[in-house]
């Protein structure tokens, strides 16, 4: 019994440039357009995920900056203060404090503390200029990750979005080539069925 070889054909390089007499001209257009595509795509993947990372680290930046440690006194135990708001993870509950600010007003609000924390327990808030609590800003190494993470899902949206564009113009070009292609057996057909009949 013979063996069997089985050839597999490999597609050369850059076949879409390569001059053939069946090639037409709606096939170099297709090839330039997905070297076009796939180059803007690369591009505006870079320039878009550098700008939103730049951004995002520039804003976390400034929330940092505005942000001021502040040391308040919790003015009754975590346990008796009614839980508005749900706490973000365990270990964590709500409770009202009071604190003074650098120009000598006293604020008060709600703020999160260890549920273990007793009335009279100092504690570290967080405030903007105006002595509003806000919440802790994000540290150099977390800032940093945040604006790679922001980065990197603006970059690959834009990438995306160029080549869903590139792969509608492919789309619009088959079409085209197919409307070519029955318009030209409609020439060709009856005269080939002739010569077989």
């Amino acid at each position: 019994m013979g063996t069997t070889r089985s050839t597999s054909a490999t597609k050369p390089w850059f076949w879409r440039w390569r001059r053939n007499p069946l090639r037409r001209r709606s096939d170099g257009v297709e090839a330039w357009t997905v070297l076009v595509t796939w180059l803007l795509a690369l591009l505006a993947g870079v320039f878009a995920g550098q700008a939103a990372a730049g951004a995002e680290y520039q804003g976390l930046a400034a929330l940092r900056a505005h942000s001021y440690a502040a040391h308040a006194v919790l003015t009754e135990d975590p346990a008796k203060t009614p839980q508005a708001r749900p706490a973000y993870r365990e270990g964590i509950a709500w409770a009202n404090v009071r604190w003074t600010t650098a120009d000598g007003v006293t604020h008060t609000g709600s703020a999160r503390v260890s549920p273990g924390a007793r009335a009279g327990t100092s504690v570290v808030v967080w405030t903007d200029r105006a002595g509003r609590l806000v919440s802790k800003p994000a540290g150099e190494a977390q800032a940093r990750l945040q604006a790679s993470l922001v980065g990197a899902l603006a970059g690959t949206g834009a990438a995306a979005g160029v080549l869903v564009v590139g792969r509608l113009v492919r789309v619009r070009l088959d079409r085209r080539r197919m409307g070519e292609w029955d318009r030209e057996w409609e020439q060709v057909g009856p005269r080939w069925r002739r010569t077989i009949g």
